[in-house]
């Protein structure tokens, strides 16, 4: 259906749309102008304003800002805020008032965002200014905090905390009771520090006399006690409160171990004199008067030693040096050296190692394996062999020996022994599998032809033969025993 004309004209008119034409301008670039433009008379109107100067700024009170009076009652108003409320910090000011052509401040900038000058800021940078520090009140703390502060714990509520790594006073504990639950609890915790913590506190706080009676019914509580005051060295209250419990032993061992203090030998020997006196048990007793008696016959070796060997008069001073004094040795070191360099002395003599042993009564293995090593190291040899022999009633004389042969082997092995000496003490050892085994080792070949000899195994002989060296006095040997008719071979 065809529209006329007019139809078409009210159509376009009476529409909410309109025709395109190229003069048409974008809506949102016209609103954008409008709106700039709108700004800018805000901005115009604005700066006309502040440039008034009758325009006058006032106090909440009425009067001026920057006169007389203003100053007065704002210097007054600040007393009474910094009376009333200390836990806020002061504000310091470079002047105790402010004029009106200092401030740059009024309602009128806080609400127009602009300062005096007439530059256009907006409200935050002003709240922003460095120049203006603002504090925020000091809050209080939890009231369950202050409790560490004013100490009304319980003595159970207290080791707890000492537990957990918290500070806690003691201070408030000042009746006897209160210390005792106080150290009982602590013991009833199993924690050292904490016992130690506690006992620190009753040391300070209780007199002697108090506090030993009281930890001789606690015996976990006092074993802390004393190695507190071991550790920390208080000789002085150790003693008393040993002497206090009745512990006279343990008085007469702590004096004793005052020597350990003495460097010089001679005040050291007689300290040692005068500790035989003290209260110590039977076996104690012999303990400290062989250390006197070792340590006086010491003095007498070492001064006769090192007057020898400066005169040159012992040949054995001259080819072993001595590389330490014999001052404060062990008894077994001591019976070393007199094995290493007095062997041949008579039992009369103060270095001689019989002497040493009757006096000291060294077990026959000890006095044994001592007298071995030295004589090894030396290479005496003739004084090795003499260790073992030992005659019966009848007189006849045998090898024999404290130590296993198998120890004897290794001991003389360690100082170099030759094989010829080997050999002789690898043939005592009973065990057929560890003789051969050793004698293999140690390359005893007689030893281990011997061994296969006995156990009349040719195979175990001929195998041997190939470890012998070829032509000699060993190859020869195996070959008789092979060929001998006579021994009535297993294979």
């Amino acid at each position: 259906m065809m529209k006329s004309k007019a139809d078409e004209e009210d159509y376009w008119h009476g529409s909410k749309f309109k025709a395109f034409t190229f003069d048409d301008e974008d809506d949102e670039f016209s609103r954008l102008k409008e709106s700039k433009q709108t700004v800018n008379s805000i901005r115009r109107l604005v700066e006309e304003d502040d440039d008034e100067d009758d325009v006058e700024k006032v106090s909440w009170s009425g009067e001026p800002i920057g006169s007389i009076s203003w100053s007065v009652k704002e210097t007054a108003a600040s007393n009474q805020r910094t009376d009333r409320e200390p836990t806020f910090p002061k504000i310091n000011t470079d002047t105790t008032s402010l004029s009106k052509s200092q401030s740059g401040y009024s309602l009128s900038y806080l609400f127009k965002g602009k300062t005096k000058g007439g530059n256009f800021q907006i409200l935050t940078d002003s709240l922003s200014d460095s120049s203006v520090r603002h504090y925020a009140p000091e809050l209080r703390k939890p009231k369950s905090e202050y409790k560490d502060y004013v100490s009304d714990w319980s003595p159970e509520e207290t080791v707890q905390r000492l537990q957990q790594g918290k500070a806690v006073s003691l201070e408030k504990f000042r009746s006897l009771q209160d210390k005792l639950l106080l150290l009982d609890f602590a013991v009833s915790a199993h924690d050292g520090n904490v016992i130690t913590a506690v006992l620190i506190f009753l040391k300070r706080t209780l007199s002697k006399e108090v506090l030993f009676r009281e930890l001789d019914s606690r015996q976990t509580a006092l074993r802390h006690f004393i190695h507190y005051l071991t550790e920390t060295r208080d000789q002085r209250l150790l003693l008393e409160l040993l002497r206090a419990l009745g512990r006279m032993e343990d008085v007469a061992l702590l004096q004793y171990k005052e020597h350990l203090n003495i460097t010089d030998e001679n005040k050291r020997r007689d300290f040692l004199k005068s500790c035989l006196s003290l209260p110590f048990s039977a076996e104690d007793a012999a303990h400290v008067q062989d250390h006197y008696t070792l340590l006086e016959r010491q003095i007498i070796i070492e001064a006769t030693d090192r007057q020898a060997e400066r005169g040159g008069k012992m040949e054995i001073f001259q080819k072993f040096p001595r590389k330490a004094s014999i001052l404060n040795m062990p008894l077994i070191t001591t019976l070393y050296y007199c094995c290493f360099y007095h062997y041949p002395e008579s039992e009369g003599t103060y270095s001689s190692p019989l002497n040493v042993r009757q006096t000291f009564k060294i077990s026959e293995r000890q006095y044994f394996v001592t007298a071995l090593g030295a004589r090894a190291k030396l290479k005496a040899w003739f004084d090795v062999d003499a260790l073992f022999t030992s005659r019966n009633w009848l007189g006849f004389t045998r090898k024999k020996s404290p130590l296993s042969f198998q120890r004897v082997v290794d001991i003389l092995h360690k100082n170099s022994a030759p094989t010829q000496v080997l050999q002789e003490y690898v043939g005592l050892i009973d065990d057929a599998d560890t003789r051969i085994s050793l004698a293999q080792k140690h390359k005893c070949h007689d030893i281990v032809i011997n061994t296969y000899r006995d156990m009349k195994d040719r195979q175990l002989l001929r195998g041997y033969r190939g470890k012998v060296e070829r032509g000699s006095a060993e190859e020869r040997k195996i070959d008789e025993l092979i060929s001998n008719s006579q021994i009535r071979w297993k294979n």
